[in-house]
């Protein structure tokens, strides 16, 4: 976690010239690669009942006492475990947000040190050419812990912004066939047909992703309306028989020329009168975003770029690529539960 800092501390390094603020940067990534380690290790699952001597929690998870202490006493100075007489303990902040229990931030803490310490490791490279140093998806698909990672992370955002998402997207009575691209978990397709029975669904994705959401869709006993289509999103074309389209936290993985092209696409699979949605954070953020919100978008939008060739985009920009791809009538949609992510209605004309 962030160093503790008394105020005048913080003014020494924030607020005046005579200390170097960038040594901050360098404590906390220290923080953050050791938090890293020990959650790997299961040092903070270790603890979870308590305090444990040195030598006793170095035998539980099969490693040196030294290299343990060195480990512990800097995680102290970080403020994620303490000593006492009785040997280590968790920090509440530590216990509360580090382990590895269902529904908690160790899973999203484990994602991004990974991908910080492993995937930025060429980031220099696609800063100079303008082009992902990496393939995402590839490199995700060689590390299956990652990936069943993300896409908790990704299940997760979906459940939380679905009752929003039903509140906010206008469905008409005439609304009956409904296209998902790049839905493959199909937690909002299924959340859509279960709102609206006269909708049928088309859900588009890579073959890993629609394998998730077929086993979700067969367990919400939708499979006689919902209908997969494998194939790439940048190629992938349909007659316009679609009344809502969907695309959700897609368009920021790919970059502006691509984009164009799929807002053109979703344009030719919808009915005139009929709606596409676009989810996305947004580079304008609201007010609710706040000083967090917005350092954690502006990270993410870097992460995409040097590792999908996307970015953040502003919803001016948005707004001038579906005008060319045909739509009006937009609006816009902040989310209560995660200022950070909007919604984006069009028409197609």
């Amino acid at each position: 976690m962030p160093v503790p800092l008394n105020p005048e501390t913080v003014r020494l390094y924030l607020e005046t010239d005579q200390a170097p603020a960038p040594h901050l940067d360098f404590l906390n990534a220290a923080s953050f690669r050791t938090a890293g380690a020990a959650q790997r290790l299961g040092v903070f699952d270790a603890l979870a009942d308590g305090p444990l001597p040195l030598a006793e929690l170095a035998a539980r998870l099969e490693v040196s006492e030294r290299g343990l202490e060195q480990l512990l006493r800097a995680l102290a100075g970080f403020g994620y475990v303490t000593t006492g007489p009785d040997g280590w303990a968790n920090t509440t902040k530590a216990d509360k947000w580090l382990r590895d229990v269902p529904g908690g931030y160790g899973v999203v803490f484990r994602f991004w040190h990974t991908v910080l310490t492993e995937l930025w490791s060429d980031l220099e490279q696609s800063v100079r050419t303008g082009e992902p140093a990496v393939d995402f998806y590839q490199w995700l698909g060689q590390r299956p812990p990652v990936l069943r990672a993300f896409q908790t992370m990704l299940s997760r955002l979906a459940h939380a912004l679905t009752p929003e998402v039903l509140e906010a997207v206008p469905v008409s009575p005439e609304h009956r066939r409904l296209l998902d691209i790049g839905g493959g978990h199909a937690t909002y397709t299924t959340a859509f047909c279960r709102q609206y029975p006269e909708l049928s669904a088309t859900v588009v994705d890579l073959p890993e992703a629609v394998e998730i959401g077929k086993a979700a869709v067969g367990e919400a006993g939708l499979t006689d309306r919902v209908t997969f289509h494998v194939g790439d999103l940048s190629a992938a074309r349909f007659a316009p028989e679609f009344d809502l389209a969907l695309l959700f936290n897609i368009v920021h993985g790919m970059p502006p020329e691509q984009v164009r092209e799929l807002f053109k696409a979703a344009a030719g699979a919808l009915r005139p009168g009929g709606r596409l949605v676009v989810l996305e954070p947004l580079s304008d953020l609201a007010d609710g975003g706040g000083a967090v919100g917005e350092a954690f978008v502006r990270t993410f939008s870097l992460n995409l770029f040097h590792s999908q060739g996307g970015q953040i985009y502003g919803y001016p920009e948005l707004a001038e690529w579906l005008a060319e791809a045909g739509f009006t009538d937009l609006s816009r949609y902040t989310f209560r539960v995660s200022p950070t992510d909007h919604l984006v209605i069009a028409v197609r004309a």
